[in-house]
């Protein structure tokens, strides 16, 4: 249940102020069809992180364990940095066009958005972590949810009040906690008794 909680969180956190947020708040505003946009968000993020996830367990299984708590640390504290970093909706995002429908448009854009996100990298870091790829995989499209649907639901009214900047503080510290966890975790034992 870790795994699931924690993925649910931090990407929820991390996804506040997101190009891919942005993308959904411009999807709601230009389609006006709130149950298509959520659903092509759903199945982008829940195809995408799928993807991140098994990337995530690949790689703790093919590193040394020792090596991947140095990873993953460093990981983390590279994560909370991006996070005081404001995204901007790429130039080649601003235009969705809906040859395949709403749902089409919406999936396409969300998933193509998502690669190399933060919250992708999040994704393969967590799974990398906790090594429960379906526990971190529904967590974090859980998160993109409850992130992404007000957004879909309450357009820029909900965007507008969010404090951002706080909440990617409170997203970097966790990021930041969470990689010297992993990294005190991996220290010599002779240096954490000092």
């Amino acid at each position: 249940m870790e795994a699931f909680f924690v993925s649910t969180g931090i990407v929820a956190l991390a996804e506040i102020g997101d190009k891919t947020q942005l993308l959904a708040l411009l999807l709601a505003a230009r389609f006006r069809q709130p149950r298509p946009i959520i659903a092509g968000i759903f199945v982008a993020t829940l195809l995408n992180h799928a993807a991140a996830g098994s990337v995530g367990v690949w790689i703790a299984h093919a590193l040394s364990p020792e090596t991947m708590r140095w990873i993953l640390g460093a990981s983390f504290i590279a994560m909370a940095a991006w996070m005081l970093v404001p995204d901007k909706l790429d130039s080649d995002m601003a235009t969705p066009r809906a040859p395949l429908g709403v749902f089409g448009a919406t999936t396409v854009a969300f998933f193509l958005a998502e690669m190399a996100d933060k919250t992708q990298i999040a994704t393969i870091a967590l799974a990398a972590r906790f090594d429960l790829l379906w526990a971190v995989v529904i967590g974090t499209t859980l998160g993109m949810m409850i992130a992404n649907v007000p957004v879909v639901l309450f357009g820029e009214a909900a965007a507008r009040r969010l404090p951002v900047r706080a909440v990617h503080a409170v997203a970097a510290l966790v990021f930041v906690v969470l990689g010297i966890a992993v990294l005190w975790g991996s220290l010599p034992e002779w240096l954490v008794r000092s």
